[in-house]
């Protein structure tokens, strides 16, 4: 009997080992996608919108400049920056600008509300289960991801903006810069 415990113990030993060694060699093989960088092109995705429907990234970018803000309605600094936005929205669209909001909070209905209690209309996606997040790399709210009409990123701000650098970052890319 004391031979046969000790074959059950390498046994089970050697299935923690082996269920210890699969386990971290997934978690380091799904850490092997990187973000994206300024200058390269921005990931395409698929997110469902806070009007319910599904887009693709790729068709809501097509010769746009996009302003990809990742926020939620925890995050004071996101709200603050909302207006700004808006209003940045505003000035560029005739010039093919368009601003893109990620929403990471648990509820659609609740991001909706949080735009119509500030008034905004800005367009917005929904990321509740965090897998546009963490493909861009997004760790801090709110992120922003200022991408050119060829759909390369030019610049990555991490933080709230305030109106005079989104005015100034469009001016850029719109002319080219």
């Amino acid at each position: 009997m004391g031979k046969n415990k000790k074959w059950v113990q390498l046994l089970i030993f050697g299935l923690v080992l082996t269920i210890g060694a699969f386990t971290v060699f997934t978690n380091l093989k799904s850490e092997t996608v990187k973000p994206p960088k300024v200058g390269e092109k921005a990931i395409d995705f698929n997110l469902q919108g806070l009007d319910g429907k599904n887009y693709q990234f790729s068709d809501i970018q097509k010769g746009k400049v996009i302003i990809m803000n990742f926020w939620g309605t925890f995050c004071p600094p996101c709200r603050a920056e909302m207006p700004a936005l808006q209003h940045q929205q505003d000035k560029w669209k005739d010039k093919g600008v368009l601003v893109v909001g990620v929403n990471m909070d648990n509820s659609r209905i609740t991001a909706q509300q949080f735009l119509d209690q500030l008034n905004l209309n800005l367009f917005s996606l929904h990321d509740e289960k965090d897998v546009i997040r963490k493909q861009y790399g997004v760790k801090d709210y709110p992120t922003t991801f200022f991408i050119g009409s060829d759909g390369k990123i030019k610049e990555i701000r991490v933080g709230e903006m305030d109106e005079p650098y989104i005015d100034r970052m469009l001016s850029q890319i719109v002319q080219g810069g």
